[in-house]
């Protein structure tokens, strides 16, 4: 069994990028940049009025001003502004030669048909200066980013409606256990339904990935071996839930090591999810995790997603933080990383919800975190600082 950060570290050295390809930009979403992106204009690519208004010069602004035109958005100063004299302005629009001011029109009084004069002391510039925001070949967006919507303006502004991203992996999930049915089917006595595999399906399909379900495996080394060959098949990544430990069905590790799958761990010293499997064989990755929902849903936050932002070249930094705890925390005995579900209460205190252990999946509906607990920590107490990591 091996540190969970050993393990962490394993999974992500063996991440490789699956090449690239061209994504019309609207399409991006959740899709990484393959290529640095540069603008190719100066933002603003002029000197442009930041509100409706007067451009004229700051030193007469004593004076009457007499209006010399109209500039409306999109049209282009015909006059220079000179001695008391000043452009009626719309905002975006270009400020005309001469004009160091735009004076808000609330902050002005008509005098007569064209003049105007200015009512307060002194003002602001009002103007948004050619290339304050952005420079003409600036980086606007780093290879690596993991485009969002906040993404697509910028890539709008600067032209680049075709981007090269990396190729997403494919993903698919293949539960174990003749106690198994699925979501549709009402269970009898002995049976469960099967949340696992959507559960990581889900989670997966949030990160922008392609997901496939291939089914139940029963609980024979034949079964198992044609769910984990037909998911070789069709995917990137495999995971299987279920089936990972000493029992006497347990025949994922067996039928990995059978189909040539290079194992680099089995067992990892967190909790929940002891038993997980990482093994991998022709740029394919193969995870076992245990069957309680709970150490699925955790394994693959802490360790399956990593796993799968650095295939897909996401240069993301996993999120965590330093807040005190709201209650004190007990647990029986240390020797494991473990990952308690929180919530953050509206003082930013860390507090427990309701958790009876690695098959209570309700739990992780409530929870916002993941409380880190180290390894050789049984007490918490009220006020300590724990690091805690979003879900």
């Amino acid at each position: 069994m091996i540190s969970f950060d050993k393990a962490l570290n394993t999974m992500i050295s063996t991440a490789k990028t699956l090449g690239t390809e061209s994504c019309f930009y609207m399409d991006a979403i959740g899709q990484v940049l393959a290529n640095d992106i540069f603008s190719d204009i100066n933002m603003p690519p002029f000197d442009k009025s930041a509100m409706d208004g007067y451009a004229c010069r700051q030193e007469d602004l004593a004076e009457e001003l007499k209006v010399i035109e109209v500039i409306a958005a999109g049209q282009y100063p015909s006059k220079k502004v000179e001695k008391n004299t000043c452009s009626k302005i719309m905002t975006g629009a270009p400020v005309p030669e001469g004009a160091d001011t735009v004076i808000m029109v609330e902050h002005t009084e008509n005098t007569s048909g064209d003049t105007i004069v200015y009512t307060k002391d002194k003002s602001k510039s009002n103007i948004c200066y050619l290339a304050e925001d952005v420079k003409k070949e600036d980086l606007v967006i780093s290879k690596g980013t993991c485009i969002e919507p906040k993404h697509i303006p910028i890539l709008a502004s600067v032209g680049a409606t075709n981007i090269e991203v990396f190729k997403s992996p494919k993903l698919a999930v293949v539960s174990t256990g003749d106690e198994l049915v699925e979501p549709e089917v009402s269970p009898k006595p002995s049976q469960i339904r099967n949340s696992n595999a959507y559960q990581m399906l889900a989670q997966a399909k949030a990160l922008g990935i392609e997901v496939e379900y291939i089914g139940i495996a029963k609980d024979t080394k034949e079964s198992t071996e044609e769910m984990l060959l037909k998911a070789i098949d069709s995917a990137d990544i495999i995971i299987m839930s279920g089936a990972v430990s000493m029992g006497d069905f347990d025949f994922v590790p067996i039928v990995l090591k059978d189909n040539n799958i290079d194992i680099h761990f089995h067992g990892v010293a967190v909790k929940p999810g002891k038993r997980t499997v990482f093994g991998t064989n022709d740029n394919k990755w193969f995870i076992g995790v245990p069957g309680n929902p709970v150490s699925a849903f955790v394994q693959f936050e802490m360790l399956i997603k990593p796993l799968i932002q650095n295939i897909m070249g996401n240069s993301t930094k996993t999120i965590s933080y330093r807040l005190p705890l709201a209650q004190s925390f007990k647990r029986k005995k240390a020797g494991r990383l473990a990952f308690e579900p929180v919530i953050i209460n509206e003082d930013g205190a860390v507090q427990f919800v309701e958790y009876h252990g690695s098959a209570h999946i309700h739990a992780i509906t409530y929870a916002e975190a993941l409380m880190i607990v180290e390894a050789d920590k049984t007490e918490l107490k009220k006020g300590e600082y724990v690091h805690v990591r979003p879900i």
